[in-house]
């Protein structure tokens, strides 16, 4: 964990932003984690079929709006 005392959220909403984000244990944080997760499978999923022509032809502004 950094230590660094410029980085300590110091506001009621920056703990509570900071421990969704780097605290995996709470139910928010774990919530965090799989949104995160699902959101760059659902982007690397979208390049990949961009990257067919015939696909890309067909859903190409909807798969730009997913990336």
């Amino acid at each position: 964990m950094i230590t660094n005392q410029a980085l300590e959220p110091k506001t009621d909403w920056q703990k509570k932003i900071y421990t969704v984000i780097f605290e995996a244990d709470t139910p928010s944080g774990k919530l965090f984690d799989v949104v995160l997760i699902a959101s760059i499978v659902l982007s690397v999923i979208a390049v990949m079929l961009d990257s067919v022509a015939g696909v890309r032809q067909s859903y190409g502004s909807l798969l730009y709006g997913v990336e």
